[in-house]
């Protein structure tokens, strides 16, 4: 019986190399088809919201607030250009400097970077309603009195962030200070006296 030449070896493992390969790309291009068309079913069973101006309810500093925005609208543009709500400024407008920070369910955030559409339903409070009437916050008064302001353009900020703090932390460490101020940025550098101020709170309870 005569017997078939054995293959080249080189040619055996470009064939095998081939055929992987062929097999990889079927499976590559089948989960790809697969993912597509799970983002077309997803995206078809979605409420396409804006981009034209919806109803959204904001609750700030206790009071329900009805306004018309687009979706790309942030919360410090809504409450800033719609709410005449202009305590906390425009610093950055690319949430590094802090002058924005509003608290969101207890939480410091830049406003800047928060799109308004997305805190409805949550608490809200910027810096306009901190006092009660003439009786300023304790963080507010303790600015004054420690003198931590120059400019008073980054103050709104660093007090929201503040006030955070302490009804975290009522008695805060100096490293607690630090971390939980580390976000705002004042360039007339009164650090010191924010941190002085900060230090001399006591009793804040959560509003």
């Amino acid at each position: 019986m005569k017997h078939s030449e054995p293959e080249p070896i080189g040619a055996h493992s470009r064939r095998t190399f081939l055929k992987s390969l062929g097999t990889v790309a079927a499976t590559a291009a089948t989960a790809q088809v697969q993912s597509v068309a799970a983002e077309i079913e997803k995206a078809n069973h979605e409420k396409i919201i804006g981009p034209n101006a919806v109803p959204v309810t904001l609750k700030v500093n206790g009071e329900k607030l009805k306004l018309m925005l687009e979706p790309r609208v942030t919360l410090l543009d809504a409450l800033r250009m719609r709410a005449d709500l202009t305590g906390n400024k425009r610093g950055c407008d690319r949430g590094a400097c802090g002058a924005c920070t509003m608290i969101v369910d207890g939480r410091a955030v830049y406003s800047c970077s928060t799109l308004a559409i997305e805190v409805q339903g949550k608490t809200i409070r910027n810096v306009d309603g901190l006092a009660n009437g003439a009786t300023l916050h304790p963080v507010q008064a303790a600015f004054c009195d420690s003198d931590a302001l120059m400019c008073g353009f980054c103050t709104p900020g660093f007090i929201m962030a503040s006030v955070a703090l302490l009804e975290k932390h009522p008695s805060p460490t100096p490293e607690q200070i630090k971390k939980g101020l580390d976000g705002n940025i004042c360039r007339c550098g009164t650090f010191s006296r924010i941190f002085e101020a900060v230090s001399s709170v006591k009793g804040v309870t959560r509003g």
